[in-house]
């Protein structure tokens, strides 16, 4: 797929637009469904708090502190947490089948461009809502647990570009899941497999470095970590500056990755698409 623009220049201009346009439309659609968006973002918090309570505890029984870490660090990464999951709200790979039993794939591949820019434009657009929208709600849950955060403007500078770090890798990597339905309709146990190791080796459940050493070592060879705990860490810390660059270099190379893989991937689903659907 290519756009019908010749030079570089109109053809960034070209992407440019398109993002800007289809990022507007989110921003318009999610302001326009305040309630809801609040009442799934609130519902989203139980989750975090949970895993608040329960490690504060732990850290209060053992001395004060577990890991390095106190009760109020420990407040401090699950606050920090309710944005990054958030943030990581991507198309699902369950809607896949919705997409092809609807027809609304067939409809996609006529398009200039991969399908994947318009998911990628308009759910960047909804978490510009997303951030405005979960302000107030830290400014209640730093009210009521008191959470002890001191970063460094480094720290401050890689947050704000990792957590759009962890937005792409997620993306790429929900997208590529989903396009296993291109093959097979038993996807369930796939799905469930890769929740499952996202859920226990990317920081959302358990902060990385309470993990055990083979966990630590197992989630640097793999993505989920960069989607959630690395963008966390990078503002709550504790984390050195060389550890910040490390994270972003490997941010970077699963976005790339990421990229290659749903080319790839795309460039036989529509084959194996267009000929059943034919």
């Amino acid at each position: 797929m290519t756009t019908p623009l010749s030079t570089p220049l109109s053809t960034l201009r070209w992407y440019g637009d398109l993002y800007l346009t289809m990022a507007r439309m989110a921003i318009i659609e999610q302001f326009q469904y305040r309630a809801a968006n609040y009442m799934y973002m609130i519902g989203m918090v139980a989750e975090p708090v949970v895993y608040l309570v329960v490690w504060s505890v732990v850290a209060t029984q053992q001395g004060g502190e577990v890991g390095g870490l106190t009760p109020r660090t420990i407040a401090a990464y699950y606050i920090v947490w309710t944005l990054v999951r958030n943030m990581n709200i991507v198309f699902t790979p369950f809607g896949w089948e919705q997409r092809i039993r609807e027809g609304q794939l067939s409809g996609q591949l006529l398009r200039p461009l991969h399908p994947i820019h318009y998911d990628l434009a308009f759910f960047a657009g909804w978490k510009v809502v997303v951030i405005v929208m979960w302000l107030p709600i830290a400014a209640v849950l730093a009210w009521l647990f008191r959470p002890e955060i001191d970063p460094r403007l480094s720290q401050v500078v890689v947050f704000a570009v990792a957590i759009w770090g962890a937005y792409l890798i997620r993306s790429m990597l929900l997208w590529m899941l989903g396009m296993v339905t291109f093959w097979t309709t038993r996807v369930g146990a796939a799905f469930d497999f890769f929740f499952t190791a996202e859920l226990l080796l990317s920081g959302r459940v358990v902060p990385m470095r309470l993990m055990p050493d083979w966990a630590q070592t197992l989630a640097r060879y793999l993505p989920f970590e960069s989607t959630f705990g690395f963008p966390i860490t990078a503002l709550v810390g504790p984390i050195t500056d060389a550890e910040l660059v490390e994270g972003l270099i490997r941010q970077a190379f699963w976005i790339v990755a990421g990229s290659i893989g749903v080319a790839l991937m795309w460039r036989r689903a529509t084959k194996v698409f267009t000929s059943v659907a034919g």
